[in-house]
């Protein structure tokens, strides 16, 4: 609920990729990783979260793979000196080392020294770790006192696994464990077996991009203003407007201050880029929401057009009305848009409200 909250508020979290390896051989995988999948020195990671200080850190800092926990050491490190500062720390995992009977002492010391840890569940997950095995994991990590949570993917809203998970883990952990329900894309290896069909076209209207708010690290420490991972990866070229920068070379300050103050990104946030294209760039915001976004740097007369607009004393106004709209929508309605929205309501399992989180800053 807490990293929901602030989902749309630029800048307030880092996304951070520490490998792509990972033990799992999952049908569904959007990073396609395998144990010989690339990594990068820790170091790199290591000195970036050394960037943050008290007057400028996330709030949030979220580690991800691959399989994070394959670099255990790393991700205590990381935990360690972004709390240090005043950030409040996330690791995700497919829970590879629940398939033995006690986590290694390594990798609980490193879900030890995150504030929160989160477990992928799936049915594709689900043939490589069985689900008693999740269960178990996560109730020892309950007894100790460990906030936790689930993210599970569905083929859709219909689909029966769905129904069965959240079922299953409502009755297992008496509704204390979140849930943040999500389709499946089809990217990674699912896109060779997974399509979905195309929806209707829908008239160009403003539609804000919550998910340019948080710049995302990858694997080789180069930074996007998006996580989609045909970005990420080089499978569409790297739009320029989305390029933030690379952490070998660039401190937190300066990846936080390219999120606020880029005017694409300004105007992507605000406006969505179907908007943009359609009304900068000669009617060209007639393909898919993500598909624009991904030319916009191509369109000759876009950029100068996006300065322009975002100069203004009104488009300021605008923006600040959309982010704060964004935010008084709250965690259900980000669920809701970008979940699959009849589980929405389970991100609030077990949740208390509470004032601020403290780390703020």
């Amino acid at each position: 609920m807490e990293f929901l909250k602030y989902r749309s508020v630029p800048g307030a979290a880092v996304s951070i990729g520490l490998t792509r390896r990972c033990p799992l051989h999952c049908r569904h995988c959007s990073t396609e990783s395998l144990m010989d999948s690339e990594e990068y020195p820790a170091r790199m990671f290591l000195r970036f979260a050394e960037t943050f200080t008290v007057e400028s850190h996330p709030k949030f800092v979220l580690m991800s793979g691959g399989e994070a926990l394959l670099r255990p050491a790393l991700v205590r490190d990381i935990a360690e000196r972004a709390r240090a500062k005043g950030s409040y720390t996330h690791v995700l995992s497919g829970l590879f080392f629940a398939r033995k009977p006690r986590i290694p002492r390594s990798v609980r010391a490193a879900i030890d020294a995150v504030d929160h840890f989160s477990a992928s569940l799936d049915c594709f997950h689900e043939e490589e770790v069985p689900r008693e095995a999740v269960f178990r994991v996560l109730h020892e990590l309950i007894d100790d006192g460990k906030d936790v949570s689930l993210q599970l993917t569905g083929l859709g809203p219909d689909d029966p696994y769905l129904a069965d998970i959240t079922g299953a883990v409502r009755r297992e952990f008496d509704d204390q464990v979140p849930m943040l329900v999500i389709p499946l894309a089809s990217v990674g290896r699912a896109r060779e077996w997974f399509a979905r069909h195309p929806g209707t076209a829908q008239p160009v209207t403003a539609e804000p991009c919550a998910l340019a708010s948080w710049p995302v690290v990858g694997f080789n420490g180069q930074v996007t203003g998006c996580g989609n991972q045909d970005v990420m990866d080089g499978k569409v070229p790297l739009p320029a407007h989305l390029y933030l920068g690379h952490i070998a070379r660039d401190d937190w300050a300066t990846i936080k201050q390219r999120t606020l103050e880029s005017p694409m990104m300004r105007a992507v946030r605000t406006f969505g880029p179907r908007y943009l294209a359609d009304g900068l760039g000669g009617g060209c915001g007639s393909a898919g929401y993500c598909d624009t976004c991904y030319t916009l740097s191509k369109a000759p007369d876009i950029r100068p057009g996006v300065r322009e607009l975002v100069g203004k004393p009104s488009t300021v106004a605008v923006e600040e009305l959309v982010n704060r709209a964004l935010v008084d929508a709250g965690p259900m309605s980000f669920a809701r848009s970008f979940g699959v929205p009849g589980y929405a309501d389970l991100v609030a399992l077990g949740h208390t409200p509470q004032e601020d989180l403290a780390c703020a800053g």
